[in-house]
């Protein structure tokens, strides 16, 4: 891909540099984030900024720079992934990896997740460097592959063999929070300030085996329905934990008269699934931030058409609530699957504790300047992002791509889905607040003062 001839000037235009950046086919897998790195190394490299490419594999590479402050507070990194899941078997619109501007809107693959927000950050960094901003603190850059399959050659590999260059780091910038989201009459803003774990299971089901032609009841395929029917009509237990508490009670000030009463609801254990059952859909991103989670994903069983199996295998995509354990998990599947299986777990990630809320008013002030009279709130994610690799360094992860987004752009609905988009107004709007972070993510005592009670 030809590089732009006013690459200086770049920074000002993050539609046409989200554009550059979909335009590199990084579906994962396989990935092949090894072009769009180079791409993005060059505009780094080309506005006077060193840069360092790590990489387990060369296919899959790692860009860090780092842009020099003045010292006064720690070094804050931002930190997004080229890699995109694929668009197979999907209709779009406009082609997935054209980045067409159609509609007020860049559409495409990794639109949202998440290269819309990369180009956010690679924007304000470019025009801070262009501008000669000073700094607070160092600004640490880093351009990640494989988010999207585990990050062995991303995150996690720079984690468990570079953690050098993260030393001193307090906080990072991530995906995927800052988006409006309007409930009750209401525009909040979620700031992602926590997320949950993996917690991957497999459950083994065996029973009599035989002749395909001959009748069989209570096999391993009535146990699997068994199974399935009991993860389809049962919730695991609620759970209300702090950070949720949090963002609720500071909704509730400000929440319509029909609608409080129901979400105070939400916070009382024995009456928060009748109450999730009296809310609309805006407000059923909820659920699986009250609950440990589980679907079923992977069944592998049966070699023959004319042969009864005698086992299946089941694979579980689990997701713990901070504070819960994968024991937790497993004791809770048992208790709604009447004991008879056994769980084992695959794979599990670590809790990182409670969030550290230190940067969380500068970000939120931000917002409030940017657009008046919304509500800025802390977040949960119910999915998991690299910041849990980067948790393990002490660092804490704000989801922050700021996107003033309009009612009919649903950013849980979108990502991962055919018709991925941005508009090209919340692309600008992302870029400016994150810039603004570079401006004063040193100033938290003065930014906390200004805090509006809400």
């Amino acid at each position: 891909m030809p590089l732009l001839s006013d690459q200086t000037l770049i920074c000002r235009r993050p539609a046409e540099l989200l554009q550059n950046l979909i335009r590199f086919n990084t579906t994962n897998p396989p990935g092949d984030e090894a072009a769009c790195i180079a791409y993005i190394n060059n505009l780094l490299t080309e506005a006077g900024l060193e840069t360092t490419i790590l990489a387990r594999d060369p296919g899959r590479p790692n860009l860090i720079t780092r842009l020099t402050g003045q010292g006064d507070a720690p070094p804050l990194l931002l930190y997004g992934h080229a890699d995109v899941v694929t668009a197979e078997n999907q209709v779009w619109r406009y082609p997935p990896f054209e980045g067409t501007i159609a509609e007020g809107c860049v559409w495409g693959r990794g639109a949202l997740d998440m290269k819309g927000g990369l180009a956010m950050m690679l924007a304000a960094c470019l025009r801070a460097k262009a501008e000669n901003l000073a700094l607070p603190g160092d600004i640490v850059l880093a351009v990640l592959s494989d988010e999207e399959s585990g990050g062995d050659y991303g995150a996690k590999y720079l984690v468990n063999n570079h953690a050098c260059l993260f030393k001193g780091i307090r906080y990072a910038i991530g995906e995927l929070g800052g988006y409006s989201l309007r409930l009750g009459g209401q525009k909040f803003y979620m700031i992602m300030v926590a997320e949950k774990k993996l917690c991957w299971m497999k459950v083994t089901v065996r029973g009599p085996g035989g002749h395909g032609s001959i009748p069989l009841r209570g096999g391993a395929m009535a146990k699997l329905a068994q199974v399935l029917q009991q993860l389809e009509w049962r919730r695991l237990p609620v759970h209300i934990t702090p950070v949720v508490r949090r963002m609720l009670d500071t909704m509730l000030p400000v929440l319509p008269d029909s609608t409080s009463p129901v979400i105070r609801r939400l916070l009382n254990p024995a009456l928060t699934d009748s109450a999730l059952a009296q809310l609309d859909e805006s407000w059923q991103f909820l659920d699986p931030l009250l609950h440990n989670t589980v679907n079923a994903t992977i069944v592998h069983g049966g070699h023959k058409i004319n042969v009864i199996p005698s086992e299946i295998s089941l694979q579980l995509d689990g997701r713990l609530l901070p504070g819960c354990t994968p024991e937790d998990m497993v004791r809770e599947l048992r208790e709604i699957t009447g004991g008879q299986f056994e769980f084992e777990l695959i794979q599990h990630g670590a809790d990182p504790g409670e969030p550290d809320m230190g940067l969380f008013d500068t970000l939120a002030e931000i917002l409030r300047k940017a657009d008046p009279g919304c509500y800025p709130v802390p977040l949960l994610l119910s999915g998991c992002t690299d910041g849990h690799f980067f948790s393990q360094l002490g660092i804490q992860t704000y989801g922050y791509m700021p996107m003033n987004l309009p009612p009919e752009i649903e950013v849980s609905k979108l990502i991962h889905a055919a018709d991925e988009r941005i508009p090209v107004e919340a692309l600008t709007f992302g870029a400016e607040a994150i810039y603004q972070v570079l401006q004063r993510f040193g100033n938290l005592k003065n930014i906390a003062a200004e805090k509006p009670d809400i």
